[in-house]
């Protein structure tokens, strides 16, 4: 295909983005020219639009949750053909010590981890087209809208969290927040076997979660760790996952959880920072396990993959109604960065 530019939203500075155009890089080897269908807006777009993550540099051509379709590949790609829908993975050189273990994420090459050569920070997720590196995306079904499908990356860090939490059939698990990462969090918890417990306060969110099938503690009206207890028979959860970043949450887990041998996974950030406010004595006498957990590694996409295909993890019921088109992109971060919020999507062609 003979297209030379490629359009893209990029962040200037708080509060605002806007669409501009460059060239589009020469097709490599090992590469593939994708048409992007869709970028949805992470909590770390918004962030930084709102002003959160300022440490992340401008002019920030972000959006990591995108996908798309193959248009042209480079003669050594093999495992791709053109038609094939993709998402976005991570990318890095493939040779340093944190790429050869499937840390892509910290890739310690800059030339590909930096600002590109024309100053820019980010994967130009929110882009009509790219030029990426086929070990960089990932097949997906056809099945799957654009923007399902942009899911990709969200619930591999989903899948990296799960695996470290050691999650196992017929367990007890509360998810804090049902919020988007809330619920695939929780999605993907029920697909290992487990029962899942899901708090909030959000009537929205409520609504939601219990749409999808959960058990749900209304937070706001009731006291979440007497409700776990009773839904538990009085134990407790095995495992509790934090989705939101909040000292409450944090410390509302550690109530939670059963009086031995329990787990708590700090899946989500917050900014400000959350505090931990409690006896550290618990974990030594409850043998408690505090796991953090954040990105993924390179065979979660994988895993992520199939369970997006195969609709083990159905995310259509946390995508916002409202998309919005490139040009549109500076009242989707306005609409992203509102409360209560599910994922906003940005479809990327015209």
């Amino acid at each position: 295909m003979d297209i030379k530019e490629m359009k893209f939203s990029v962040l200037t500075k708080k509060g605002h983005a806007e669409v501009r155009t460059r060239p589009l890089p020469e097709l490599g080897d090992r590469q593939v020219l994708i048409k992007q269908e869709a970028c949805n807006i992470c909590t770390t777009d918004y962030g930084q639009w709102l002003g959160l993550r300022e440490h992340q540099g401008y002019p920030m051509a972000g959006g990591h949750e995108g996908s798309g379709t193959i248009v042209a590949k480079g003669k050594k790609v093999m495992d791709f053909e053109i038609g094939d829908r993709v998402a976005m993975a991570y990318d890095g050189c493939g040779e340093c010590e944190a790429c050869r273990k499937g840390d892509v994420l910290h890739c310690t090459d800059t030339s590909i981890t930096g600002k590109t050569e024309d100053g820019y920070w980010g994967a130009f997720g929110f882009s009509n087209y790219a030029v990426r590196n086929a070990r960089s995306v990932i097949k997906v079904s056809k099945d799957l809208s654009p923007s399902e499908a942009a899911f990709l990356e969200p619930l591999a860090t989903v899948v990296k969290g799960l695996k470290k939490l050691k999650v196992k059939p017929m367990e007890n698990v509360v998810i804090i927040g049902a919020g988007t990462m809330g619920l695939v969090n929780a999605q993907a918890a029920k697909a290992n076997g487990c029962r899942v417990i899901v708090s909030e306060v959000m009537e929205k969110k409520l609504e939601t979660a219990k749409a999808m099938g959960f058990e749900v503690i209304d937070a706001g009206n009731s006291d979440p760790v007497e409700e776990v207890k009773n839904l538990t028979g009085g134990v407790g959860a095995d495992a509790v996952i934090v989705a939101v970043g909040l000292t409450l949450a944090n410390n509302q887990a550690i109530e939670m959880l059963k009086p031995t041998d329990g787990r708590i996974l700090f899946f989500a950030a917050g900014y400000p920072a959350p505090q931990l406010d409690f006896d550290s004595n618990l974990v030594h006498y409850k043998r408690l396990e505090l796991i953090g957990t954040f990105a993924a590694d390179s065979i979660d996409f994988f895993t992520a993959g199939k369970m997006l295909s195969d609709r083990s993890v159905d995310v259509s019921k946390i995508i916002e109604p409202t998309k919005f088109k490139l040009d549109d992109v500076q009242k989707a971060f306005e609409m992203a960065a509102k409360p209560g919020m599910y994922r906003v999507s940005v479809l990327l062609q015209d």
